[in-house]
């Protein structure tokens, strides 16, 4: 993330557009065209020697492999569902199979769908917010909100969904980039409306159209706000260490829950 220069607790996505250095909203000061830092701002009319930005713009321009790849599996799996009825059934979030040991099925049940439109509406969705939060946060950073919040919506449809519901989908992972979206740009200072209208309108249609999984797509956005405030919000200096501490908590979390609900339903 890039942080204000007067400020590096604070990150922004605000640069003067005299010497392209980042700054927060309370060092941006209006500007016939654009806005300036205050260093500009009391400069005046002197001319200025503009900051390079070449890092920044070999970040954004970064082709978004990871969202490409997500994508491709979540087809590839499609395909091997359309090969083969035993695989999905092999596969798919069905709590009676995740409490006999068949864990496995929280994670993989995420990268299936029921049909041609839910993958296409999941893929369209992953498409448009993926590449940008891929760049924002690092591929690193990025994968692990992805699994995280895929595994969120799954353990909250294993504790609250019925016994006879196989579920599947990304929709989990999908709302948590949704989540993450909306916090990393209220930190960034840019503007979250048409991302919260977004979460907002796919919220009614969860509740509203029967045979859609609510606990799958608010368990993901729920996990996904957590992870983007571990990635959005720690002073700088303890950045990586609260963020691979609040990664160990929240796995822990789950892995408590997940033993609490298997032994609920096998004792």
């Amino acid at each position: 993330m890039t942080v204000c220069y007067r400020h590096p607790d604070r990150a922004t996505a605000l640069s003067c557009t005299r010497c392209g250095r980042y700054i927060c909203g309370d060092c941006m000061r209006a500007a016939a065209v654009g806005q300036h830092c205050v260093d500009c701002s009391q400069a005046g009319g002197a001319p200025v020697r503009r900051r390079a930005t070449a890092p920044m713009s070999r970040v954004m321009s970064h082709t978004p492999v990871v969202t490409y790849g997500l994508i491709a599996l979540s087809v590839l799996a499609f395909v091997g569902q359309l090969s083969s009825h035993e695989l999905q059934a092999a596969l798919v979030l069905w709590p009676p199979a995740v409490a006999d040991g068949q864990v496995y099925r929280l994670i993989t049940s995420a990268f299936l769908h029921y049909g041609a439109l839910h993958l296409l509406l999941n893929m369209w969705a992953l498409y448009v917010v993926g590449p940008a939060l891929e760049s924002r946060l690092g591929r690193p950073r990025y994968i692990a909100l992805y699994l995280f919040s895929a595994l969120g919506g799954s353990v909250t449809v294993y504790l609250l969904a019925p016994l006879t519901t196989a579920t599947a989908g990304a929709s989990g992972a999908i709302f948590g980039l949704f989540g993450a979206a909306l916090i990393i740009g209220r930190r960034l200072n840019v503007d979250v409306g048409w991302i919260a209208a977004l979460i907002v309108i796919n919220l009614v249609f969860t509740f509203a159209v029967p045979n859609i999984s609510w606990q799958g797509h608010v368990g993901g956005l729920i996990t996904g706000v957590v992870i983007a405030c571990a990635y959005a919000y720690p002073p700088l200096g303890d950045r990586d260490r609260l963020q691979a501490a609040a990664g160990v908590l929240l796995l822990a979390l789950f892995i408590a829950l997940i033993w609490w609900r298997t032994a609920e339903l096998v004792y």
